[in-house]
């Protein structure tokens, strides 16, 4: 396939022209690999490269480092791209020290970074917001400094973000109870830019692309695990893949003036409640999740009136979500065929059959709406 001719999420970002950054989760990753590596060794590696989930290898310069005879630690600055991310340029450090034999790996929030205080997050209340997969970064590379130069791999990782509870001030952190500072976040490792118009003018190009491939279906994802999560239900090709983000607009708008047989949308369950609420734009700075909409949804399914309220007074989606898992009330499903309806009604009639699949932040279906 010529590169005039290439589909899916890599091309998208081609097309934009940004630049794309690595997450705090990956920063993470680096400085715990170069500090355990100098644990072991006595020295720190400058650059130090990682494997993030999907094979990328990058290597991060250390913007600080200090070795005793109890731990080693060194920084990355976080360097996100073309993205106007309040944590760009943010010194992110990993502090490692030896654990007992068989301790296994331990997180701990230094100084910036936060500390879950309320449930509905992917995280038990009282621990670090270290994110599962950024976690699961450092436990495998830990493993693999291990392995190369003897280690046991049971260690201690603190994380710490210099100014972090200064700058986590301007995120949702305080408002989901995440408290002290910042997430460590990312599922890629990698920031994908977003420019509103650049990526919107990627996405109406993933259309022509997927039309002119002569795909009947194609799939609109709000990011890389639901990407999966759309191959894996029903096998797409890359080029019938439109990494919308937050711009599910943008997607319904281009289809309904060029319409695809049927059009498959994927996302996290909170996001696609945002949809189902009649938002087209679902980024956290313009739109938000709706309990209140989410409780009169769980009414409808066969909440009673102390669920319903639970539904509103919830901290998250995920645990408004959670606590109708628990009663058997089917809010994913609710919330997906809502979202297909919004769908419609947006593509006003165009000949494009719309089904909705409602994921959580492990890729797992918590909801789907049929094909309409």
């Amino acid at each position: 396939m010529s590169s005039e001719a290439e589909g899916g999420r890599s091309a998208q970002l081609k097309h934009t022209g940004l630049r794309p950054g690595w997450t705090t989760g990956a920063c993470a990753t680096a400085a715990t690999t170069a500090a355990y590596t100098a644990l072991l060794t006595g020295d720190f590696p400058d650059p130090v490269t990682i494997a993030l989930p999907k094979g990328q290898t990058p290597s991060f310069a250390l913007a600080a480092e200090e070795l005793t005879d109890s731990y080693a630690m060194a920084g990355i600055v976080k360097d996100a791209g073309d993205d106007p991310d309040v944590t760009h340029g943010a010194l992110v450090r990993a502090t490692v020290r030896r654990l007992p034999a068989g301790a296994g790996v331990v997180f701990r929030a230094g100084p910036g970074v936060g500390t879950v205080t309320r449930p509905g997050l992917p995280l038990p209340v009282g621990e670090p917001a270290v994110n599962p997969v950024p976690r699961q970064m450092m436990r495998d590379h830990v493993a693999r400094v291990a392995g190369r130069y003897g280690g046991s791999g049971d260690v201690e990782i603190t994380v710490s973000v210099d100014d972090g509870e200064e700058i986590a001030r301007s995120t949702w952190n305080p408002r989901l109870g995440i408290l002290g500072g910042l997430s460590i976040l990312g599922t890629t490792g990698i920031v994908v830019p977003y420019s509103c118009s650049a990526w919107i003018d990627s996405i109406r190009r993933g259309v022509d692309v997927a039309r002119a491939a002569g795909r009947a279906h194609v799939a609109g994802c709000t990011g890389s695990t639901s990407e999966r999560t759309v191959v894996a239900e029903y096998g797409l090709p890359e080029d019938a893949l439109l990494d919308m983000g937050d711009f599910a607009g943008a997607v319904l708008k281009y289809v309904r003036r060029h319409p695809v047989g049927r059009l498959t949308v994927c996302g996290g369950f909170a996001k696609l409640s945002k949809l189902a609420a009649g938002h087209l734009d679902l980024h956290s700075a313009r739109s938000q999740v709706d309990k209140g909409f989410l409780a009169r949804l769980a009414r409808r399914g066969g909440a009673d009136e102390t669920l319903a309220i639970e539904v509103a007074d919830a901290n998250t989606g995920l645990a408004a979500l959670q606590l109708c898992q628990a009663a058997g009330v089917p809010l994913g499903d609710l919330v997906a065929t809502a979202a297909r309806d919004e769908a419609l009604a947006v593509l006003r009639g165009a000949p494009v059959a719309v089904d909705v699949i409602c994921i959580d932040r492990a890729g797992t279906v918590v909801g789907r709406s049929s094909v309409a």
